[in-house]
């Protein structure tokens, strides 16, 4: 037995030191900001640019093939008059003195003419057919020309056309292939500027919430990740900080129930050790049985307070699921309070439902929504003097349970100090009433999970009213 009541007693004190560990487990590494960004800033860079340029080339092959057909037609038309006159011309005169006149034309004209051979030309085959036809066959750069010259082996070439007219001079880039480099660097320098100004602050928001983590992970539990520059991340720094809260929620509601259930758990132990001293020293069996009564007693507490213990950290950890049932309020809630009747057989117990609409259909929770009931009954019970009142009514479509006790009544500076955990007013301390302050919270905690609320105010009894409300979400009133 001992040895078990110790697991217990760690199991719940040391909850809290499990989740810090776990959590500190996560340690982030050294900060790297300015390398990190540089780096983050040169990959995105690089993968758009690449992108940029990827999809030039391609629309530019695209557009270039397309066009190409036109474009030679145009250089056929543009330069066949100025091949059929130099082919005149050199007909004119005897074959041997076209190299000399081809060089004299050369000189004339702002691009390269030449002779020679038919079988020294490779050609792709539809240029080679047009050239074998006696038409103009063009280069695969469209910048020379090749004519033969009727029905001679010797093919007259024109151009390079774009080649510049002194040979001694340095040949500068192609003015398209300049028109391009200018284009791409500014187009370069402009996407620099735009790619800067947005992982800038998505940086930031990277390493705000990294930051965040890391003090989380550190068990700083009130540290939040700061509003995010960019909207991207606004939902994700919505979510840290919505967990950062919950976990310092959960930590701190630990940390009370294993303060109050320690301190609680004190004195029914303590009064059964004496109890069983007691009774080690009695001799007089009606003696005996009282302190065995006394030590049943104070067995029924514990066990009353692990289970109210056990039912609050499941609605504080977490809110469990609603299933709503459809079910007539007046016979639902008299039911319920007859299952109370026989803890207080010397009280008048009384339910009014002649407030409500007849067969009156609500929806609510079986599981959770009796606990509340039952809760409120229990709370009565122990303070009320001869008499309890439970009264509904629908009020704003809401249902609202009244419980009204004849007791001592609860001031009003307290009166929403109760339906926290572990809140007893001064003068409940004494165990004749006992409690932990548990069956309140959890009736607040039932209410929440139903959209509604749980309030106390005073009883037209003399004593204490306490009030649960919530909407009627679907309701069926029968004729």
């Amino acid at each position: 037995m001992t040895g078990n009541r110790r697991a217990r007693d760690n199991s719940s004190t040391g909850s809290n030191s499990r989740l810090l560990n776990i959590l500190g487990r996560y340690k982030p590494a050294p900060w790297r900001g300015s390398y990190s960004l540089s780096r983050m800033f040169l990959n995105f860079y690089l993968l758009v640019m690449g992108s940029f340029i990827a999809m030039f080339f391609f629309a530019d092959f695209v557009i270039t093939t397309s066009v190409k057909g036109v474009t030679d037609d145009y250089t056929s038309r543009f330069m066949h008059g100025t091949i059929v006159l130099i082919e005149e011309d050199l007909f004119r005169r005897p074959r041997s003195e076209w190299p000399k006149n081809i060089k004299e034309l050369g000189e004339k004209f702002a691009y390269k003419l030449d002779i020679v051979d038919r079988w020294t030309l490779k050609l792709p085959p539809k240029q080679a057919e047009k050239l074998d036809n006696g038409e103009l066959a063009i280069a695969a750069d469209g910048d020379i020309l090749y004519h033969r010259l009727k029905q001679t082996p010797n093919v007259l070439v024109v151009g390079p056309i774009s080649a510049e007219t002194d040979p001694d001079r340095p040949r500068a880039l192609p003015f398209d292939l300049r028109i391009r480099l200018l284009t791409w660097s500014l187009i370069g320098l402009c996407l620099a500027v735009a790619v800067w100004f947005w992982v800038r602050p998505v940086w930031r928001d990277l390493e705000a919430m990294r930051q965040t983590a890391r003090a989380l992970g550190e068990g700083q539990f009130e540290a939040r990740a700061p509003l995010a520059r960019s909207s991207a991340f606004e939902l994700l720094t919505e979510t840290i900080n919505g967990m950062a809260e919950r976990i310092q929620h959960l930590i701190a509601t630990q940390k009370d129930m294993s303060s109050a259930i320690s301190h609680e758990l004190r004195t029914p132990i303590a009064r059964m050790r004496f109890a069983l001293e007691m009774q080690a020293e009695a001799h007089d069996a009606v003696e005996r049985e009282r302190l065995g009564e006394m030590m049943q007693v104070d067995i029924d507490e514990l066990e009353n307070l692990i289970d109210s213990s056990l039912a609050y950290s499941r609605f504080e950890r977490e809110q469990p699921e609603l299933r709503l049932t459809p079910v007539e309020l007046a016979p639902w809630l008299e039911e319920e309070v007859d299952s109370m009747r026989i803890l207080g057989r010397s009280l008048e117990f009384s339910v009014d439902c002649s407030k409500l609409p007849e067969s009156l259909h609500v929806d609510l929770d079986l599981k959770s929504m009796p606990y509340a009931v039952t809760n409120l009954l229990r709370n009565a019970l122990k303070y009320t003097t001869s008499q309890i009142v439970v009264s509904a009514e629908v009020v704003d479509d809401y249902i609202r349970i009244h419980v009204d006790d004849d007791g001592i009544g609860i001031p009003p500076e307290e009166r929403q100090r109760v339906f926290f955990a572990f809140t007893r007013l001064d003068r409940s301390r004494d165990r004749a009433t006992g409690g932990y302050g548990l069956g309140l919270a959890i009736v607040r905690l039932v209410l929440e999970q139903h959209g509604g609320t749980a309030s106390a105010e005073e009883s037209p009894l003399g004593g204490a009213r306490f009030t649960i409300s919530w909407p009627l979400l679907q309701n069926v009133t029968e004729n």
